[in-house]
């Protein structure tokens, strides 16, 4: 009976591989499409001028950003472009990866799947846009107060570069609180309940994590710690909806 199985075991598992490769293919292709698109326009430099106004608004009149590198002008743009790409293609590629599990789940698994799916994408870009249009400007304008007069503030465009990468991905992950939340007490890990007394610790938590992921001044620590607290508390609100609504009927548990 088993060699009679393996030859078609293999041939699922070699027809998985193939469909796995066309869905990061079409991913592939989908982001490049847009990449080629944000070349045409606005454009890198268009585009990089864009993430760098919240430093050059902070800056004095008529100052700019330097760059060390030789081909920095060049490549940096280029990075920022590819990865505004990723994010605008994210829902396609996020299709994809649905498209290519959603055939081996229940009907209650998909309910619990695609709306994991939107939300924490969802929840992803609101993180880095809150991050972008109103923590870059308090915590640069912050940092340019406090600086001493005999400083001339002219950033380095990679340094930059690196700095707000660093920054978007801590408040992109950030802002996964909820789904974090929500998966927990649906896989049944902990209980509401345990959640809701561990609620000190999860502050505490929260202040510390935004003192060893942003710069070492307030104003960035408190933008990230007290949006983590809510979304602590907008997951603890949202998760009974949540595991109501996405619990296997009679049927499916008799059958599995």
């Amino acid at each position: 009976m088993s060699d009679q199985e393996t030859p078609g075991m293999q041939d699922t598992f070699i027809s998985h591989l193939v469909e796995l490769r066309d869905r990061l293919v079409k991913a592939s292709i989908g982001i490049a499409i847009v990449c080629a698109a944000l070349f045409a326009w606005p454009g890198p430099s268009a585009i990089y001028d864009f993430l760098a106004q919240p430093m050059i608004a902070s800056l004095p009149v008529g100052a700019k950003m330097i760059a060390t590198g030789v081909i920095s002008p060049f490549l940096v743009p280029m990075k920022v472009t590819l990865l505004l790409a990723f994010m605008v293609a994210l829902p396609w590629v996020l299709y994809q990866a649905w498209a290519f599990i959603a055939p081996g789940l229940y009907t209650h698994e998909k309910k619990l799947v695609a709306p994991l799916v939107i939300s924490s994408s969802l929840l992803f870009l609101a993180g880095v846009a809150f991050c972008y249009f109103f923590v870059f400007g308090r915590v640069f304008r912050f940092i340019n107060d406090f600086a001493p007069t005999s400083i001339t503030v002219a950033p380095d465009i990679e340094n930059y570069l690196d700095f707000i990468m660093t920054m978007c991905l801590a408040f992109g992950v950030t802002f996964e609180v909820p789904i974090v939340v929500v998966v927990l007490i649906r896989m049944g890990l902990v209980t509401l309940q345990q959640l809701k007394a561990i609620r000190p610790y999860v502050i505490v938590g929260a202040f510390v994590v935004a003192a060893v992921v942003t710069p070492p001044d307030v104003v960035s620590q408190f933008s990230l710690a007290i949006p983590m607290w809510l979304l602590f508390e907008l997951g603890l609100l949202v998760a009974p909806a949540f595991v109501r609504a996405t619990q296997a009927p009679p049927e499916e548990d008799q059958a599995s």
